[in-house]
């Protein structure tokens, strides 16, 4: 029978070296696309995790573990485990106005055993899932394998052809899950475009050392304004992690000033890390977070489903992006297991993924849009010290509103537990 095969133009044309079959095949091995490898291994149903590179650890991904991710985790048994992984927490951060510090949300107020955010390198997080992950047979990992074309029969994507380091290969199976992230390659070859917002502004990321007599940071998590300028801190284990956010559209002005202007730019938001600034030498120290923000307006197709970035790409704003990537994998899980063990997923298991995910994500976009305009974007147009907005100093000053922001940022609108199979 000859089959339909949806491929990226122009491509190789090389020997199928084997052709496979599995039950669900997973493009990505991200958080979301992980998780739910390691969901529905432990519940019987054969699945197949791609990735592409030739490991996890590469530098600027995403690491911090939410409270509903550990609450998962939980069910599973996991979670004392990750704790054994190196980390810090982080509880909310502390932002310094000109007329006093302001804390926005403060996770340590919750109502959970885990009232904090556990920040972990995402390769070792990834390592532990998928190590975890490798203890049930049903599951497969391969890495270095890049797709290359999709397989579609009558209109249902039947699964993936892949390059690796021995030729090509082709993966069968009743189910592909996108988790390919925010450039995701399959929700291009499904021909699903994206709704794109353009937050107000971008990122330089880049580490400096922990030096004696280092500054106390409440929460874990510090933010300076200053002259259209926001420092961010984060600490590690053994270094600070650190953020200059600037207006969309600048970088290039700030890159023809050189090093030397963010360097400055710390030391005039907090002087308290003059310091740590002249260990920035040279501009491949920094690394350029081009911020966006997206949503598909439908995440699937017969046979198809995307999950995380492939679905929604999240701003920084509380770091939520690993949170709702696995909160759609445990959903998933949930509704998708029993159509996968019988053999036979319907666009309606699917579209239902979608529903039980899509409001959740329309609300912390929300969120992280009033966010962004009201309280960044204001600090990025002021050239003058900035006071906490007259918004916020009421809005936080109410008990039962005070905790709202914090309750979204660890759980979203509603909980996610994986249910009983």
């Amino acid at each position: 029978m000859n089959v339909p095969v949806t491929v990226l133009p122009e491509p190789a044309v090389e020997e199928i070296r084997t052709v496979e079959q599995t039950s669900c095949c997973i493009v990505g091995g991200g958080p979301g696309g992980a998780m739910l490898a390691l969901f529905l291994a432990r519940r019987g149903v054969p699945v197949t995790l791609l990735e592409m590179h030739k490991d996890f650890d590469r530098e600027f991904r995403g690491d911090t573990i939410h409270p509903s991710v550990m609450e998962i985790l939980d069910q599973i048994g996991l979670a004392d485990k990750l704790h054994e992984i190196p980390h810090t927490k982080v509880t909310g951060p502390t932002i310094q106005f000109a007329d006093g510090p302001f804390r926005p949300f403060d996770l340590g107020r919750l109502k959970t055993r885990f009232p904090y955010i556990l920040l972990v390198p995402q390769a070792r997080f990834l390592e532990f899932i998928t190590g975890e992950a490798a203890r049930y047979p049903q599951f497969k990992l391969v890495m270095r394998a890049q797709v290359q074309q999709m397989v579609e029969e009558d209109g249902v994507v039947r699964g993936v052809r892949y390059l690796a380091t021995d030729g090509m290969h082709e993966i069968r199976a009743s189910l592909t899950v996108g988790a390919d992230g925010r450039f995701s390659l399959l929700r291009r070859l499904a021909g699903i475009e994206p709704i794109k917002t353009s937050p107000p502004m971008d990122i330089l990321w880049f580490q400096l050392p922990k030096l004696p007599g280092e500054p106390e940071i409440t929460g874990g998590l510090f933010g300076g304004i200053g002259r259209g300028r926001i420092l961010v801190m984060l600490e590690r284990t053994d270094h600070w992690q650190a953020g200059l956010v600037f207006p969309k559209g600048q970088y290039q002005e700030l890159r023809a000033k050189g090093v030397e202007a963010v360097r400055q730019s710390i030391t005039e938001i907090e002087p308290h890390f003059a310091r740590h600034a002249e260990y920035l030498t040279d501009w491949h120290q920094l690394t350029l977070l081009s911020v966006e923000s997206s949503r598909c307006p439908i995440w699937h197709k017969p046979g198809l489903l995307l999950i995380g970035d492939a679905a929604h790409v999240m701003s920084p704003v509380g770091g939520v992006g690993i949170n709702y990537a696995i909160q759609d994998a445990a959903v998933a899980a949930n509704v998708l297991t029993k159509p996968l063990l019988a053999g036979s997923v319907s666009e309606a298991d699917l579209a239902e993924v979608q529903r039980q995910r899509e409001w959740p994500t329309r609300a912390i976009q929300a969120m992280q849009s009033f966010m962004q305009k009201n309280l960044i974007g204001g600090a990025l147009r002021a050239q003058t010290a900035m006071t906490i907005p007259w918004q916020f100093r009421g809005f936080f000053r109410i008990p039962f509103l005070r905790d709202l922001p914090a309750q979204m940022i660890a759980f979203g609108i509603r909980r996610v537990r994986l249910t009983e199979q």
